[in-house]
């Protein structure tokens, strides 16, 4: 009698490298058709940002002055910073609510990369931030908010709050996946807050008080703000910025590549540790 040889079930051991690419784009497009068929919150997530810079703009010109800046060139940018904070918070709020759901356990069941459920967040959240950005910058271009930089300067502080907002997601998405619940998130906030405040977002650094001016003239949403504001103002802001273009972008870089190999580490074994 022969002996029968036991079936062997093909399982492939790794995944093309194209998968992440496209589950990313699936996952994009079904975080952005949720978004789109809940409207609620992405309403308030993009006009908070318009209501917060004409409140600024109009309570606080006349009693702020930047030298060699108007207060409004100098408030754009920072409220584009700003955004990416508050957008980020929504991100690892949406998180949280996904884990909880179970959403995040059957992403890892499926043969995807671990990576794409991730990366697929960051996309649609990214899409929703720039929204709000444009939105925010129209509505500064209505109550004074000039570019004085050339085209190419402006396409590149564009470049650079992706940038930006890319490399904050990942820290906004270990805080989501390592709290898993939206209210301890929103008890974090306070956190972001001081960094917002204690910097050079609303008031020149000059105006604080001596023992905080060095954390906040070089914590990274000041080097953040000065560089977006750097690329949208030209060379004449430079005096009021303290540092030439090149320093500050260089500067922002490098905080944006440390925040984002950091946390994305922490993020993924976070996540495969779920």
């Amino acid at each position: 009698a022969g002996m029968s040889t036991p079936a062997i079930t093909a399982r492939p051991d790794r995944l093309p490298a194209v998968a992440l690419l496209t589950d990313t784009v699936v996952i994009t497009r079904r975080n952005l058709t949720r978004t789109r068929r809940t409207p609620q919150t992405a309403v308030a997530a993009v006009t908070s940002p318009v209501l917060f810079l004409i409140l600024m703009r109009l309570v606080f010109a006349g009693a702020i002055h930047v030298p060699g800046m108007t207060y409004v060139d100098y408030l754009v940018p920072a409220m584009l910073i700003q955004n990416a904070i508050f957008g980020g918070l929504q991100s690892a709020t949406r998180l949280a609510l996904d884990v909880n759901a179970g959403l995040m356990d059957r992403f890892r069941s499926l043969p995807t990369p671990a990576l794409a459920p991730l990366t697929g967040r960051s996309l649609s959240d990214l899409a929703l931030q720039l929204l709000a950005a444009a939105l925010a910058v129209a509505a500064g271009l209505a109550v004074g908010f000039r570019f004085h930089a050339g085209a190419l300067s402006c396409l590149l502080g564009a470049g650079l709050l992706i940038v930006v907002s890319l490399s904050l997601f990942w820290l906004f998405a270990a805080l989501g996946i390592s709290t898993q619940n939206p209210e301890t998130i929103q008890s974090a906030t306070p956190v972001f807050f001081l960094f917002l405040f204690v910097s050079n977002a609303f008031i020149p650094v000059a105006t604080l008080p001596r023992w905080l001016q060095g954390f906040a003239a070089n914590q990274p949403v000041s080097v953040f703000n000065n560089a977006l504001r750097a690329l949208t103002q030209g060379p004449a802001a430079a005096p009021a910025l303290g540092h030439d273009t090149t320093y500050l972008v260089v500067a922002a870089i490098a905080w944006c590549a440390g925040i984002a190999a950091v946390f994305t580490a922490i993020t993924l074994r976070l996540y495969k540790r779920m």
